[in-house]
């Protein structure tokens, strides 16, 4: 998807997806055309455009909310598979 495209769509400068860039929050793909947003990325990009318009959380929030959020997933993953591995015992 064309950064430009996205941004005119949801209404945002195209600064907030650099400087999301910079931050290491999401990817995108620079051409001599423009700059592209991968499909895989635009989940994580519409969630953090939708922090930054309606909560008005800055960038610095939504790094930390980012990480947050990976850190929970993370652990929910963790839990998934110990319960995994305690199911097999008990099985047994």
């Amino acid at each position: 998807i064309a950064a430009k495209e996205f941004c005119t769509y949801h209404h945002i400068e195209y600064t907030f997806i650099n400087s999301l860039s910079e931050a290491g929050l999401i990817e995108v793909t620079a051409t001599n055309e423009g700059t592209y947003i991968p499909e895989t990325e635009l989940q994580k990009l519409e969630r953090m455009v939708r922090l930054h318009t309606e909560l008005e959380i800055n960038l610095a929030g939504i790094e930390a909310i980012t990480h947050l959020l990976q850190r929970v997933e993370s652990i929910q993953e963790e839990t998934r598979n110990l319960r995994n591995r305690l199911k097999r015992y008990e099985e047994d």
